[in-house]
């Protein structure tokens, strides 16, 4: 299997830090924030990985190489001008498109069991899984709803009316995908949540939901980044295999 780790954003919640610095070098607990999903693919056996860069992406580069000190093979996406999350996987579609592949934010925590979520896919013949869990603040980020079964029924309101009971949940910033997953896509500019998803819900597609209720946390902002690093610092909150110090 591959997959993608999405690293080409401004970082803006995280300014003044990210205007010299790259989000995804930001330091957590004495690695850089996107070391914790490279440690979470290697986990899961996902060693062929490729990563967006646009924002001060040469730092980027620099600093992972070619991936050898994770445990993994890094190749790089360019993007000039940038191409939001959905541009960006289409952009990276030569790289990805070979088999189930999975897709991760650079900006997230999370101590998931990848290998389950990607048997719950298979199991359920998905064309896209995306990793959810409970939350108060679901409404914040978009809400997405799930059946009994998983799987999702509406998605950031749409549609208006579904029968059932529903689940709502938030999203973790966590997909894993089947290469049909491109039929939904065209090039350039555009976002996987808003345009993708809706689409393939709106065809009836096999999308489903994941949910994840092991520790998880997003340091985008500076509060979430003073959070992360005194959770992961304290310890206990990730899986030996999770952590990149257990690695290093």
């Amino acid at each position: 299997m591959r997959a993608m780790i999405l690293a080409a954003g401004f970082g803006t919640r995280l300014r003044p830090l990210t205007d010299r610095t790259p989000k995804p070098l930001v330091p957590v607990a004495g690695f850089p924030m996107i070391a914790y999903p490279l440690t979470l693919l290697r986990a899961a056996g996902i060693k062929e990985v490729v990563i967006n860069l646009h924002h001060l992406g040469e730092q980027i580069r620099e600093a992972l190489g070619d991936g050898s000190r994770y445990g993994v093979s890094i190749e790089y996406s360019v993007e000039d001008p940038i191409l939001d999350t959905g541009g960006a996987i289409r952009k990276a579609r030569s790289f990805l498109d070979r088999g189930t592949f999975v897709v991760l934010n650079s900006d997230m925590i999370c101590d998931l069991d990848l290998s389950e979520a990607i048997a719950h896919h298979r199991r359920h013949g998905a064309l896209a899984t995306m990793v959810l869990r409970p939350d108060p603040e679901a409404a914040r980020y978009g809400v997405i709803e799930i059946d009994a079964e998983t799987r999702i029924r509406r998605f950031l309101g749409r549609p208006e009316h579904v029968e059932g009971p529903l689940t709502p949940l938030m999203f973790s910033g966590i997909h894993v995908f089947e290469p049909a997953v491109f039929d939904y896509m065209a090039e350039g500019h555009f976002s996987i949540t808003r345009q993708t998803y809706p689409a393939m819900l709106e065809k009836n597609s096999p999308l489903y939901g994941y949910v994840f209720r092991g520790y998880w946390r997003v340091v985008d902002t500076h509060d979430g980044l003073a959070a992360g690093r005194e959770e992961i610092e304290g310890g206990g909150v990730l899986a030996s295999g999770h952590d990149p110090r257990s690695w290093s």
